[in-house]
């Protein structure tokens, strides 16, 4: 059985893409580990990396190369100061060198090193080969950046076990209904059967904490995307528009700190339009800062990071001002089991599978999260989830220039709007009744995903990355 913790669901990494930003990253940290694991490192004479298909064609835009460069200096996207990710590429363009790991200087140019292929590698369209030229014969190991993060290598070529951890949860999950059947048999909602799972690998205080670090990183990030204004990086000169929204918003309560933020927030006006603004408004802020090579929570990737924050800092600014950790916590850890559901039964990688592998999952994550909050069986939860993918079935993928802002920015903020539909109708409705269970939703976007043209899977070649011009923006 797959083992997918709720922590490999939810990362902090760096924007802008878990795909093309924080899984090469990790990829250039897993190859160094394999070359000093076979005692090769100190011989390296010389490296470069080859980049395939959709990591090539939108490699530019989703910032690839620079999170190679940061993978070989040695640096930790979930540590790095952000503000000196521009200053380290920087050292590298000029000099021509790479501190390989921060243990030995290596010539490295980047416009040579790095190589962009158009040619799509057979086994995942997010491939990289990595050489290492040593005693002058070339090393070569190949990975797949395969969504959220997650990195596998190229000898694992069974796309359905292509993640497979082994291990030993009592309650192993791979679809709804056996998740459902755990809730029935041990008289817990999701929240609860998920935690059990997890302590059978890490300690309840190590849950606790990084549960906390990870809705700190969510809360921070919305509370720097509000209080940052101009334009993105990128070429598009896109504005920022969580700025803005938030000054029209915001009341006058003061505040120093996202916590107190939060407590501002709350004393606003709340009518439904204001609602549908800040709910918006907080999902924008996220996708802002990712766009911007800013820290985020992969959610379950970074391209679709926002609608889960926005989910729940709706729950504690509007729906629930008693709201405490052990919501937050509950919403975590249903969210995460959601979503390893649909990467089990699916996929969370829009060069796989579209824009509905991203924000149509990260919809669903939020949707049931919010329905159990609001006191929904874990019947209801379920099709909260399956209400929320079954509204983004279809959904492309198409940046224009590559980059993950038009039209993905919005769309967190619309997927965060689904969710909470989606959650509300789940909320009126009796499971008994329904037509659709989430396991033939999650069959339906996978048998989607293998039927949508290639150009419409995160290469910037349908859609309206070929509809609109660079030049035009």
């Amino acid at each position: 059985m797959e083992c997918i913790s709720v922590f490999d669901m939810l990362k902090i990494g760096v924007g802008p893409s878990s795909s093309h930003t924080l899984g090469p990253w990790r990829a250039a940290e897993r190859w160094i580990k394999e070359l000093k694991d076979t005692n090769k490192f100190d011989k390296v004479e010389k490296i470069s990396v080859d980049l395939y298909g959709s990591l090539s064609l939108t490699g530019k835009g989703h910032a690839t190369d620079y999170a190679l460069i940061l993978g070989l200096i040695g640096s930790d996207p979930e540590t790095i100061p952000t503000e000196n990710i521009t200053d380290e590429i920087n050292t590298v363009k000029s000099t021509k060198t790479l501190n390989f790991n921060g243990e030995k200087v290596l010539g490295f140019d980047t416009e040579t090193d790095i190589i962009f292929n158009r040619k799509f590698l057979p086994f995942h369209s997010n491939g990289m080969t990595f050489t290492a030229t040593i005693n002058g014969q070339l090393n070569k190991s190949t990975f797949y950046s395969i969504g959220g993060g997650f990195v596998v290598k190229e000898e694992r070529t069974n796309h359905k076990k292509n993640f497979e951890i082994k291990c030993s949860f009592p309650y192993p999950i791979e679809k709804g209904t056996e998740l459902l059947k755990f809730c029935k048999d041990l008289d817990k909602p999701i929240s609860e059967v998920v935690l059990e799972n997890e302590k059978s690998i890490r300690s309840e205080d190590d849950i606790n904490n990084e549960l906390k670090r990870i809705w700190d990183t969510m809360l921070e990030c919305m509370y720097i995307g509000c209080h940052t204004e101009g334009n993105l990086p990128g070429g598009l000169n896109v504005r920022r528009r969580a700025y803005d929204m938030h000054q029209s918003l915001r009341g006058s309560t003061p505040y120093s700190n996202p916590v107190e933020w939060i407590y501002s927030i709350r004393s606003t006006e709340v009518k439904f339009r204001q609602i549908l603004k800040w709910v918006s408004c907080y999902a924008l802020a996220v996708n802002e800062v990712n766009a911007s090579l800013g820290r985020v929570v992969t959610a379950p990737t970074n391209g679709s990071a926002g609608v889960i924050p926005a989910v729940l800092m709706y729950y504690l600014v509007i729906e629930n001002h008693d709201g405490n950790f052990e919501d937050i916590k509950r919403f975590l850890l249903v969210a995460g089991e959601i979503g390893s559901i649909f990467k089990k039964g699916a996929t969370i990688s829009a060069a796989m599978g579209g824009c509905q592998a991203e924000i149509g999952v990260s919809s669903a994550m939020a949707a049931g999260a919010l329905c159990e909050l609001s006191g929904g069986t874990p019947e209801q939860v379920l099709v909260a989830a399956e209400i929320a993918m079954e509204h983004h079935l279809g959904l492309t993928c198409d940046p224009i220039g590559g980059l993950v802002q038009i039209p993905c920015i919005e769309r967190n903020a619309m997927g965060a709007i689904k969710a909470i539909n989606a959650c509300e109708l789940a909320l009126d409705t009796n499971p008994n009744n329904v037509k659709v269970p989430l396991d033939t939703v999650v069959n339906t976007m996978w048998e989607t995903a293998k039927d949508m043209n290639t150009k419409y899977k995160e290469t910037s070649e349908g859609g309206l990355a070929v509809s609109v011009n660079m030049a035009d923006c």
